[in-house]
């Protein structure tokens, strides 16, 4: 299905998207030399926004969880991308423990696990799951509805000392998280130096913030923007923080309202200047956490005062009960792409510094400028490898396949700031 295309792509947007055609040799050679200095984690999922006038990415995500709803016909692109990830971090792999989410009821996750399994064990490992679910004591099958069946088995600490993490009968060379460790890092993952864990324990939301993620993406943009001569507010979404904040308290209120203020002023000016006529607004949400959880859509500063009950109990707590203590304050980016005139976002997976496809996020009960990470959502695979091929002899704007280059190389910016947001927090760096 092509998503329906927007009709009123606007100056910058255009302008990014010609530049970009123009300038595909210069990027990926950029591309590539960055990859030089720079390791790519795994895995990444990004979420990306097309207002029409600027595209931007407004979510990363370190522990992507929806390899089930990707194309099949991308699956081979993701094996070869999985399998030259392998190759630079353990050549002679032979065994690889994928630990995924504590949560066993949600098939829809489980579908993600069991097609993540099966991409890696076509790179020629041996995969096998363990669980930190305290209630799974013994190998315990799970029953998928499309037939398949996963064995979710007791994580255990083995060989001498019990310096390496495996199963009872089971010794691997790669740990592979598909958990974000929301509720905490468990003390079974500490203290692995004779096994790669991936991502390595600082992604996960125990301990990443959002902010180190767009501080990151913010260098990213800037260098990138100098490659292509574009203002890098076409793909860079303002943001501030405000941390020590406490909704049921009341506390921490003046620095938000503050905050929006100051992000709302900011993205004015950049509308006055390209003459966008769209109302400008913020998204507030934790600096910490997934799942579309403790999100705000804010469109004046007036609205975070004196929040009802509803709404801070809303924005107190994420996934596995975690309390929200800080808050990202980001430019609101509108997405004008629909399909079946359902509000659609465009989400790009990559393993290791590829893109290995994506789908639109689709919600019929949501609007252009709201949250589409919610209860209601729907999933529309792309197929990347069909629709991705830059057509430089088309009109600007009008081409699906020069589209989804731009999500591309978009999205793979925000993976390189993924990997130097991992390098600036990695606790055992030298300094």
């Amino acid at each position: 299905m092509v998503p329906h295309l927007i009709t009123a792509l606007n100056g910058p947007l255009l302008e990014l998207e010609q530049k970009v055609l123009e300038a595909t040799p210069a990027i990926e050679r950029w591309f590539r030399l960055e990859w030089q200095e720079h390791t790519p984690p795994f895995y990444c999922s990004v979420d990306l926004r097309n207002a029409g006038f600027k595209l931007a990415p407004v979510d990363t995500n370190l522990f992507p969880g929806g390899f089930n709803n990707l194309s099949p016909e991308m699956l081979p692109l993701a094996v070869q991308a999985a399998m030259a990830s392998i190759e630079k971090i353990c050549p002679d792999a032979k065994n690889l423990l994928l630990i995924p989410e504590r949560h066993t009821r949600n098939m829809f996750y489980l579908q993600n696990v069991a097609r993540l399994a099966s991409i890696l064990r076509q790179t020629g490992l041996n995969v096998r799951l363990g669980t930190l679910s305290e209630e799974i004591t013994k190998a315990t099958p799970i029953d998928l509805p499309d037939g398949q069946r996963l064995i979710l088995e007791p994580l255990s600490r083995i060989g001498m000392k019990g310096r390496r993490l495996g199963l009872k009968d089971f010794d691997p060379c790669t740990i592979l998280l598909n958990n974000d460790l929301s509720g905490g890092i468990p003390p079974i993952l500490e203290n692995l130096y004779e096994q790669y864990l991936l991502p390595p324990l600082h992604a996960g939301w125990a301990v990443r913030r959002k902010s180190n993620h767009f501080d990151a993406y913010d260098d990213v943009a800037k260098k990138f923007s100098k490659v292509i001569d574009i203002d890098p507010w076409m793909i860079n979404p303002f943001f501030t923080k405000c941390n020590g904040i406490n909704f049921h308290e009341r506390v921490g209120e003046e620095c938000l309202q503050e905050s929006v203020d100051s992000i709302l002023k900011k993205i004015t000016r950049k509308y006055r200047e390209y003459g966008i006529k769209e109302k400008p607004y913020v998204i507030v949400k934790a600096d910490a956490g997934t799942y579309g959880m403790g999100i705000m859509t804010v469109k004046d500063a007036s609205e975070v005062k004196d929040l009802n009950r509803k709404e801070r109990n809303k924005m107190s707590v994420v996934k596995e009960g975690l309390e929200v203590a800080d808050v990202l304050v980001q430019e609101g980016v509108y997405t004008f792409e629909k399909i079946n005139e359902a509000v659609a976002e465009p989400v790009v997976y990559m393993m290791d510094r590829y893109v290995v496809g994506g789908f639109y996020r689709v919600h019929t009960g949501r609007g252009v400028d709201e949250n589409l990470n919610a209860p209601g959502m729907h999933f529309v695979p792309l197929a990347f490898d069909h629709n991705a091929i830059p057509d430089v002899a088309a009109k600007p704007g009008v081409a699906v396949p020069n589209r989804f280059y731009l999500y591309g190389v978009v999205a793979r910016l925000a993976l390189l700031a993924a990997s130097l947001e991992l390098e600036r927090t990695d606790p055992e760096a030298e300094n």
